[in-house]
């Protein structure tokens, strides 16, 4: 079957190979036939080395598509069924998960190391114990999420991760307040994501922030207030805050200086919320006086910080309802043999999300 390979980290092209072989599959198990997927910043952060993966893999964690079979002892789950790939599944007994914290869990982190492909050269892992970027995929069963049948599999992808990500930052961990002041920092499909979700918690004002022009237009579309470039953004908070500083400053870049910057605009007691993926020798600073005084609160945000079951049956019922737009998301549709170019679209700022028909 076809699949994209990345060979070697740091590689900045995928090959589409026809070699591929899904393996694992077994008890507890479902083979999963991918329709869609979205290219999420994340891919690429795998593929340059900032997020940890073992190489060779196939990219892709968000994506969607209908069940070709079941293992023995999977329950609620039957071929042709309609689904969702979730990257970072539930176990349900870890302590984690008995707190209630089931996005913190790390089984689906443990799957990581196990491959999920195989070609004549040897094994091939999927990216987050996923790897979407391929025909099929064996996944463990609580990897699979039904949708229903009016959600259409490009907008379920979607809901796998960045629109679950960036709508449970603003509604789970940084919980915004009805008439507050937000500003986000990075507004690719994430960024926007979570401007829907500020919007949808009824903040008063929305700043977006991002240095290419067409994101900015975006954001205004999707319900920013305004939309600056970085170098205007310390203008915006004296204008719109009196210089005091935002009550919710999102950072949705995954860098330690647009995290300083976020921490800097965000107005004593507020609150940051750092969403963004970042490298594990990127260091984020604040002095220990500042950190007392101004009672700032740093809010990381993990896959939107909340249960994940509960956070895509919440954004596919403001999705009905019309309170987010999931469609316009989608700013770019090609094939897998096209992957690359989605690659460059994602790096050069004009895509907020590829939808890959596979």
């Amino acid at each position: 079957m076809r699949a994209a390979v990345q060979h070697e980290t740091g590689q900045d092209k995928l090959e589409v190979v026809d070699d591929i072989e899904a393996v694992g599959f077994g008890p507890g198990k479902v083979r999963i036939r991918i329709r869609a997927t979205g290219l999420c910043h994340s891919d690429l952060s795998a593929m340059n080395g900032v997020l940890p993966q073992p190489a060779p893999f196939v990219p892709g964690h968000e994506g969607a598509g209908e069940i070709l079979d079941v293992g023995d002892g999977v329950t609620g789950l039957a071929q042709g069924d309609r689904v969702l790939m979730c990257w970072l599944p539930a176990c349900g007994s870890c302590p984690s998960c008995k707190r209630g914290q089931t996005h913190l869990c790390l089984a689906g982190f443990m799957n990581a190391g196990t491959p999920n492909f195989r070609r004549a050269g040897g094994d091939v892992f999927g990216f987050a114990g996923t790897g979407t970027f391929t025909e099929e995929v064996v996944v463990a069963a609580h990897c699979a999420v039904p949708i229903p049948d009016d959600v259409p599999y490009e907008i379920a992808a979607l809901i796998g991760c960045g629109v679950t990500t960036g709508l449970g930052a603003a509604l789970n961990t940084a919980q915004v307040e009805a008439a507050s002041s937000v500003a986000v920092i990075g507004c690719g499909g994430v960024g926007i994501s979570v401007i829907q979700g500020a919007r949808a918690c009824g903040a008063a004002q929305i700043i977006a922030v991002d240095p290419v022009p067409a994101r900015r237009e975006a954001a205004l579309r999707f319900g920013a207030t305004e939309a600056v470039a970085p170098e205007e953004f310390a203008d915006a908070k004296a204008r719109i805050t009196a210089g005091e500083g935002f009550d919710y400053v999102f950072e949705v870049v995954g860098k330690s200086a647009t995290a300083r910057t976020a921490y800097e605009m965000t107005r004593r007691g507020g609150t940051l919320c750092v969403v963004g993926a970042g490298a594990m020798d990127d260091t984020f600073q604040v002095n220990m006086f500042e950190l007392f005084f101004d009672e700032k609160r740093i809010l990381p945000s993990l896959y939107g910080g909340g249960d994940v079951l509960r956070s895509y049956e919440r954004a596919i019922a403001l999705w009905r309802a019309g309170r987010i737009d999931l469609e316009g998301l989608i700013t770019h549709r090609v094939r897998l043999a096209e992957i690359n170019e989605a690659l460059d679209q994602m790096r050069s700022g004009t895509a907020l999300r590829t939808c890959i028909e596979i």
